[in-house]
């Protein structure tokens, strides 16, 4: 028994699977960045380098330009491009900030609800919600977007009126919300469930209502996994090209930028050199969004998986 404590304790192991592991994730961290770093350093290129030698080349004979974005930003290169992309990259912001907030308020509330304020059924309601994560998310486009534009029928009577919300900003909002809810409200529901139960029953003692706990303690104490949620409903709606075509229904004035940046990869993959400096523009704001709330990331997936 000694033996075995004495070898499981051994600080030579140790250091050397630490040197595994740390040579493992340096391995998958370059792999993973060498595509990025192409993308990077072809948006500079001209396109007749980029369809004559690799991205790789530039580092032996640099030879860089800034038009590539010019024309990505303001147009001026070909008629696909005669406006830019800034109009649609303002669409994604205008896509992706509401479909981030409105989910993130209703699921931190119903988290609250189904974790603290227990009434019949709520148990197989949250059960319920974490179970429609399964529904394939394609299989209802069609129906939905049938249900916003002719609502829902039986004979003469109207059981859901027609929305007419397609080819508008909130026919796509919608939609994100609705999907993002099951997957929000398991995260936030573990999260908030797990915080102390003396504090919320002292606050309760003190005669704080459900609104003031919610307000007083249950947010500020949830900022981790709010922050986490958020940079993943972000990413997503952000890199939603699906959605967007679907419930935009062919409207060219809320088109992402993505569906833009879709169609001028034509169908030789014509202007490599606009696609890869578009690809990086879209890049940038994510990863603005994750380093500044990459403090929290981890803190807030795993501070409700360990109940």
């Amino acid at each position: 028994m000694s033996t075995m404590k004495i070898a499981d304790h051994n600080p030579g192991r140790k250091l050397f699977s630490s040197k595994i592991a740390a040579t493992v994730v340096w391995t998958i961290t370059v792999l993973w960045t060498v595509p990025t770093l192409g993308l990077f350093v072809s948006s500079f290129r001209t396109g007749k380098d980029i369809y004559a030698t690799g991205w790789w080349t530039a580092f032996f004979h640099p030879n860089f330009t800034l038009r590539n974005y010019q024309h990505v930003l303001f147009g001026g290169s070909g008629e696909s491009l005669s406006n830019g992309i800034l109009p649609y990259f303002m669409n994604s912001l205008v896509i992706t900030i509401p479909a981030v907030i409105f989910p993130v308020v209703i699921a931190t509330m119903a988290a609250y609800s189904l974790a603290w304020v227990k009434f019949r059924g709520s148990d197989f309601l949250f059960f319920f919600i974490f179970a429609l994560q399964i529904v394939p998310l394609q299989m209802s486009l069609v129906p939905l977007l049938q249900l916003f534009t002719g609502g829902a029928h039986i004979g003469s009577f109207a059981i859901f009126p027609k929305l007419g919300i397609a080819g508008h900003f909130a026919g796509i909002w919608l939609p994100h919300t609705m999907f993002a809810l099951p997957l929000a409200i398991y995260l936030l529901h573990n999260f908030i469930a797990s915080l102390p139960r003396d504090l919320m029953e002292a606050a309760y003692v003190d005669g704080a209502n459900h609104f003031k706990v919610f307000r007083q303690i249950v947010l500020p104490l949830s900022i981790p996994a709010i922050a986490a949620f958020a940079i993943f409903q972000f990413l997503w709606v952000w890199n939603d090209l699906l959605i967007a075509l679907t419930f935009a229904s062919g409207t060219e004035e809320i088109a992402p930028i993505n569906a833009k940046l879709a169609s001028l990869v034509g169908q030789y993959g014509s202007s490599w050199e606009t696609i890869t400096a578009g690809a990086f523009v879209t890049i940038i704001v994510p990863l603005i969004v994750f380093f500044s709330l990459q403090r929290y990331f981890v803190r807030g997936l795993l501070a409700g998986s360990v109940k």
